[in-house]
């Protein structure tokens, strides 16, 4: 598979693929503090698993705030959190806080992610129907803002330790549209509870959405059960 680097709006975005003309797309947003090129190899994986993938664009949006200077290595963010504030609501069970919040930087990630997808679609000719979109932690967030209030039905969404957050603005969203939720989360997770995504699965599932919850005994990250939740999805998707 060829990777290259292309400019889209103000994101880098890493983008992998074998095909000029890709039967679909697949794009992923990184968590908080990771690098822009964190995700990657979750390109080679899928295709490694299931061959046929091979004609699919995988894309790999990086965050545009930049705190590599402040830490040392390569570290972005969609949004400033305070880590320390959330783990303390978590250690108290004050999840009410965390649901209702609402970032001032998400519209404008919302629309960064939005000429992403618009991107995939002219440049392969890809219907939304033939887009994936998701990623893990706070790059699900901001994927399932932009699935949920987007013009047209995206193909699906990956929500690997993701969270509610924004509740009366998705309250008012959700269900627009209906697409299929792959989503997972480790019960031992101290950075966000767990109980926060069960209340976003809760969420997609009130509405109608098809989730599918992968629950895992573990920390903070993409349990192999979780990625392989994320493979069927994309597999089912793009057919």
């Amino acid at each position: 598979m060829n990777q290259s680097k292309i400019t889209v709006g103000k994101l880098s975005v890493t983008l992998v693929t074998a095909s000029q003309q890709p039967r679909g797309a697949v794009i992923l947003c990184h968590g908080f503090g990771a690098g822009g090129e964190d995700l990657v190899s979750l390109a080679s994986e899928m295709v490694a698993a299931d061959e046929s993938l091979g004609d699919v664009a995988f894309l790999f949006p990086a965050a545009p705030i930049d705190m590599s200077g402040e830490m040392g290595f390569d570290s972005r963010a969609w949004w400033m959190i305070d880590i320390e504030k959330i783990q303390q609501l978590a250690a108290k069970g004050e999840f009410r806080e965390l649901t209702n919040t609402s970032p001032v930087e998400l519209p404008g990630c919302n629309q960064m992610i939005r000429e992403v997808i618009d991107y995939a679609a002219k440049e392969f000719s890809l219907p939304h129907a033939k887009i994936v979109i998701g990623g893990f932690s706070q790059g699900a967030m901001v994927t399932t803002d932009v699935a949920l209030s987007l013009d047209e039905a995206i193909g699906g969404l990956i929500v690997w330790s993701g969270t509610l957050i924004c509740q009366s603005r998705w309250d008012t969203l959700v269900g627009q549209h209906k697409f299929p939720v792959c989503q997972s989360h480790g019960t031992m997770d101290p950075m966000l509870p767990f109980s926060g995504a069960v209340a976003l699965c809760t969420l997609f599932a009130d509405a109608g959405l098809d989730v599918e919850f992968t629950e895992f005994e573990g920390p903070h990250t993409i349990a192999i059960s979780a990625f392989k939740s994320g493979l069927k999805l994309v597999q089912k998707v793009l057919a």
